[in-house]
């Protein structure tokens, strides 16, 4: 709601950090799913990915429209948070096409989860938004199904597998917390301000417990220990 966006600027701009850098990493998405295409091992694969990438663009255009739309300029909504996630996808690179796949499956569904929760904290247009962009594009029954079958096909990779699985969720989280902590505007409407009563500090422990749960969850569907 625009009115709201006017009426508290402190709230404003943590409606601005959530679209920017959830814009970047909309951004971000599509390059790496542009590149993984590449290694993909068939045309049908190919396909799939190119497919997926094109959706993550999507996204990233209707975020960079509301920027606009709210009288911001998006490449400096998303500025800030650069660094934390060029390093985050420094320090996760992938070997390989499999490890690529859990990444976007694993890494990338924490911080679609994180933002989900943010959500609950912003109005309703604002959260509307946020839900439509961090829709699955596919990627996660494509993920699992390759996965799958690569672990039937040889049984030795699950535990190399499961291992990248375990190092994705702990950069994951962390990147998520740098970006809450690194954005006063951020940090504040996690714990104070536009919240839902009762919401406080011992609510932010219990959605990152809820986090790790759901990663727990996404292992599990990948056929690895978490």
């Amino acid at each position: 709601m625009t009115d709201v966006l006017d009426q508290d600027p402190d709230y404003r701009a943590a409606v601005v950090d959530l679209l920017g850098v959830l814009a970047l990493g909309e951004l971000m998405a599509f390059e790496r799913l542009a590149e993984d295409a590449k290694l993909a091992p068939g045309i049908t694969d190919k396909a799939e990915l190119a497919a997926m990438a094109a959706a993550e663009f999507h996204h990233f255009e209707r975020l960079r429209d509301r920027l606009v739309e709210l009288g911001e300029d998006p490449a400096a909504a998303m500025e800030p948070f650069v660094t934390a996630l060029e390093e985050f996808h420094a320090r996760t690179a992938p070997n390989d096409w499999l490890e690529g796949l859990i990444k976007a499956y694993v890494g990338d569904g924490i911080a679609t989860d994180f933002y989900r929760e943010v959500s609950a904290l912003v109005d309703p247009r604002t959260r509307e938004l946020v839900l439509e962009v961090l829709e699955d594009t596919g990627h996660a029954e494509f993920a699992v199904d390759r996965v799958r079958k690569a672990i039937e096909a040889d049984p030795r990779m699950a535990g190399r597998l499961a291992l990248w699985g375990r190092r994705l969720v702990g950069e994951a989280l962390s990147q998520a917390q740098r970006v809450a902590a690194d954005r006063d505007a951020l940090a504040n409407l996690l714990v104070s301000g536009r919240v839902p009563a009762g919401f406080d500090l011992a609510e932010v422990g219990k959605m990152f417990a809820r986090l790790t749960e759901a990663h727990t969850r996404r292992m599990a569907a990948l056929g690895l220990s978490a």
